[in-house]
């Protein structure tokens, strides 16, 4: 899925990812610094997205729009996610443009 995030990144203008296998290894990326926008899965493995998405919000990386990416379509899954600090949600499949849409929403609000 993560290959396939990024190809679909790389044809709808976002050429420059990092990127992460789960969400240690994404904290560490993010003390590397560069990252704008964090573009995260729910279901990983070691540290899933919801526990990576509470560490960004209570360390110095605060600040990032983050994106959910996920198959977790219930309301519950979407509240829960938005409560932990996620700016917005994209449920799989999805399309490039529904991806490029949630993606400049974030980087322009």
């Amino acid at each position: 899925m993560r290959r396939i995030i990024i190809n679909t990144l790389s044809r709808i203008g976002y050429k420059d990812v990092v990127q992460a296998d789960n969400g240690k290894t994404g904290l560490q990326k993010l003390d590397e610094g560069g990252v704008d926008v964090i573009i995260t899965d729910w279901n990983m493995p070691e540290m899933d997205g919801l526990e990576f998405v509470k560490r960004v919000r209570s360390g110095p990386y605060k600040e990032v729009p983050i994106l959910m990416v996920t198959t977790n379509a219930a309301k519950e899954d979407i509240v829960e996610a938005l409560q932990a600090g996620v700016n917005n949600y994209v449920v799989k499949p999805f399309t490039p443009e529904t991806l490029k849409e949630k993606i400049e929403l974030l980087i322009n609000s």
